[in-house]
């Protein structure tokens, strides 16, 4: 069995066989929920020169409930609206590997370096979308990558329709 950081490792190197470890092992949820915990604090500190220290906080929230509900639309959608032949999965799997996917948003941090931060923050949030690609496709038991893209976008769109959502039911 891999540790936490050779399975962060692996994830961030987009390796299917990290990917299935990390689905088949239920003991690798709380290694998920450091994963989203140690990308969610590196968020929090490249955005710490715009939101300050709540920010950070607020951040490291907003980034385990957008995780788990991320993690269950995808299971909606990924076993109900778009299943394959094999898919086979429960939302643990969907957050395992999930959870795993965010690793490349450890260099969310670097966003806190003026103009070049930029830069950096948005190609690890590109890397972090093929990460969950994979993580979709492995999780999902897909045979094709264009359906794991598939549900990452149908997901996508109901996952930013519930943001709406809930964000017009906060700020009222």
């Amino acid at each position: 069995m891999a540790t936490l950081v050779e399975r962060a490792i692996g994830a961030a190197k987009l390796d299917a066989a990290t990917y299935e470890e990390v689905e088949h092992d239920p003991d690798a949820l709380g290694q998920a929920v450091i994963v989203v915990l140690v990308v969610a604090l590196a968020a929090g500190i490249g955005a710490v020169s715009r939101a300050g220290l709540s920010g950070l906080v607020m951040t490291a929230l907003a980034s385990l409930v957008g995780w788990f509900l991320w993690a269950g639309v995808t299971y909606l959608v990924g076993t109900r609206l778009l299943p394959g032949p094999q898919t086979e999965a429960d939302l643990g799997q969907l957050l395992r590997t999930l959870g795993f996917s965010a690793t490349p948003g450890v260099f969310q941090a670097f966003a806190v370096i003026p103009v070049i931060g930029i830069v950096i923050g948005f190609a690890a949030s590109l890397w972090q979308l093929a990460a969950m690609v994979v993580a979709v496709r492995q999780a999902l038991d897909y045979e094709s990558t264009g359906r794991a893209i598939l549900v990452c976008v149908v997901g996508f769109l109901i996952y930013l329709a519930i943001g709406i959502v809930l964000g017009s039911l906060i700020g009222r």
